[in-house]
């Protein structure tokens, strides 16, 4: 069967999002628009994975529960996991691992944690577009030994990414790889592309939504489905 995904999205946690982009409405959004596999994935944080868990079951979509880690190296990666508990422990994990820095919300914007209303319940001190105090080779590693999908993120963008950052995509066994556009002039390792929103305001989400053919709704489903690498671009 063909599944629409979107598996890069950003909420009011992330200080470079819309205040207004609750979980709530992300899959609220993405609901409308048909995706059927969706992940939130906050920089260098979890806190608002719960009331996206929440969001989710109403919707009837299913959830993947993601962080986007900024490596020592300043490169953007996915990690995306199945169960929200796992994924918790990860955002604790690299929240303890960036530096002393508070956010300026003057400077940065918000970092709200809400609960499924959109209230607001908590804020991070912490700034989240830091660089955590972990390198691109060993959040790979980390995220495969935690069995999430690993995947960096944009690689072809001009800042924060593998290719701009690095100057080139070390050999490695990501789960996939996600670009803006394509096809991307380097070496990709025979990886399965993907595009993913990178929503930070609602009228983001979907904006680069793909689709995968995939034997069955599920966790393994979508790894199989990964491997095998039967991707679509349309809208």
């Amino acid at each position: 069967m063909t599944v629409k995904i979107d598996l890069h999205n950003h909420s009011c946690l992330s200080p470079c999002g819309s205040d207004d982009l609750t979980p709530a409405l992300l899959a609220v959004e993405a609901m409308e628009q048909g995706i059927q596999i969706l992940a939130l994935t906050d920089h260098n944080s979890a806190r608002n994975l719960p009331a996206f868990a929440e969001a989710c079951e109403l919707c009837e979509i299913f959830p993947l529960f993601g962080i986007e880690v900024n490596t020592i190296e300043d490169v953007h990666v996915l990690v995306l996991f199945a169960k929200l508990e796992d994924a918790m422990e990860f955002g604790s994990f690299i929240e303890f691992l960036l530096p002393p820095i508070n956010n300026d919300p003057h400077l940065f914007g918000n970092q709200h944690i809400v609960n499924l209303e959109g209230e607001v319940t908590g804020k991070v001190e912490k700034l989240l577009i830091s660089t955590s105090g972990i390198s691109f080779n060993d959040v790979i590693e980390e995220g495969l030994s935690r069995d999430a999908l690993v995947i960096p993120a944009h690689i072809d963008r001009s800042a924060n990414s593998a290719l701009s950052n690095l100057g080139f995509l070390p050999d490695l066994p990501y789960s996939a790889l996600e670009a803006i556009r394509l096809p991307v002039a380097s070496d990709t390792h025979g990886k399965t592309i993907l595009t993913g929103s990178d929503a930070h305001y609602l009228q983001h989400v979907g904006r680069r939504a793909c689709y995968l053919e995939m034997e069955e709704l599920s966790y393994s489903g979508l790894k199989q489905a990964l491997e095998s690498g039967k991707v679509t671009y349309r809208r």
